[in-house]
């Protein structure tokens, strides 16, 4: 009998997403005694997507060519391996494939490789969560930020830099946040004190920080640390955008581990229980992932841009209304 199938995101060279990602139809894969076999509901999509594919890390993360993407997913189990005890059919999981394979309508993962779906957090945003959520969580776990302290957060509406945003505000410091005009509105919503470009940049940063010291740097851009320098930001308080690169590659390389699922629990927690704001800029149906691809290597889009796979789990007709809401248009013209 032939095996039902699943669709999967592959790449066969490096280079633009248009020129190589394309979507195959596989064989529908069953899960080993540690393993579960979950059906995807939404997979977010990272720059390190876009960086791997486009041959940018060869030397630190090679690849075997045809390759799959994506690491960050949440959806259903569907089927669970024989040594599987703390899972069943049905649950609601968010996770990462240390496989790289999660643009797809189906995967196989390590059972310690998700964590149970907190009912308040959306699809989407649980499908997203696991590298822009952890990297901006470890980040600012890093810090040790309390009340006395002022953060300046470059690209602050950005994928990592609006969660980090945030968890600096849960820890009763106040941030400031780089950003381009457009994106300034949005800050504040979230209680960021936002900074534009320019010339009077230092200035605009102590008008912001109300003449007080800031004492703390997370350069999600790069090419801050010499502003950072001359405001007086002390050296052990910065993160610049090569830290910020060798937590996410940490996260996008790591195994499955009870560890690392213990602090996705907990991001997944935060964003629940106290509200963060993870803000969808982007949400495609994955047919139209190419173009999702695109939205991110623009960079110009706010917050996390997410797929949104053709699910029959019990929050489908939900995630179906969304998509062909926002993107009726997209499928008109596939």
């Amino acid at each position: 009998m032939r095996k039902r199938p699943t669709f999967v995101a592959m790449f066969d060279g490096y280079g633009a997403a248009a020129d190589v990602v394309h979507i195959d139809e596989v064989p529908r894969p069953e899960p080993a005694p540690n393993e579960v076999l979950v059906q995807v509901v939404a997979s977010g999509i990272s720059h390190m997507d876009a960086y791997l594919r486009e041959g940018r890390f060869q030397d630190e993360l090679p690849l075997e060519l045809p390759s799959r993407q994506g690491v960050s997913f949440a959806g259903i189990v569907r089927a669970v391996g024989s040594s599987v005890t703390h899972l069943q059919v049905g649950a609601e999981v968010l996770g990462h494939d240390p496989n790289h394979g999660a643009h797809a309508t189906h995967i196989v993962v390590d059972a310690q490789a998700v964590v149970l779906r907190p009912s308040r957090l959306t699809w989407e945003v649980a499908g997203a969560l696991y590298l822009v959520g952890l990297t901006a969580y470890t980040l600012v776990q890093q810090l040790r930020l309390s009340p006395d302290d002022v953060v300046l957060v470059s690209a602050a509406a950005g994928g990592v830099g609006h969660i980090e945003c945030q968890l600096a505000r849960l820890a009763g410091a106040r941030v400031v946040g780089i950003a381009g005009q457009e994106n300034h509105d949005y800050l504040r919503s979230i209680g960021v004190r936002p900074v534009g470009y320019g010339d009077d940049q230092e200035e605009q940063i102590r008008q912001a920080a109300d003449q007080r010291q800031v004492t703390a740097l997370l350069d999600n851009y790069g090419g801050y640390t010499d502003l950072a320098a001359r405001i007086g930001v002390p050296s052990s308080r910065i993160r610049t955008s090569d830290h910020r690169r060798e937590v996410e590659i940490g996260y996008w390389s790591a195994r499955p581990d009870r560890s690392v699922a213990i602090q996705l629990q907990d991001v997944a927690e935060l964003v629940s229980e106290w509200n963060l704001r993870v803000l969808v800029s982007g949400f495609y149906p994955f047919q139209n992932l190419v173009q999702a691809l695109e939205d991110l290597d623009a960079r110009h889009s706010r917050g996390v841009v997410v797929v949104g796979m053709d699910t029959t789990a019990p929050a489908g007709e939900y995630l179906r209304k969304r998509m062909r809401t926002h993107h009726e248009g997209d499928r008109t013209a596939v």
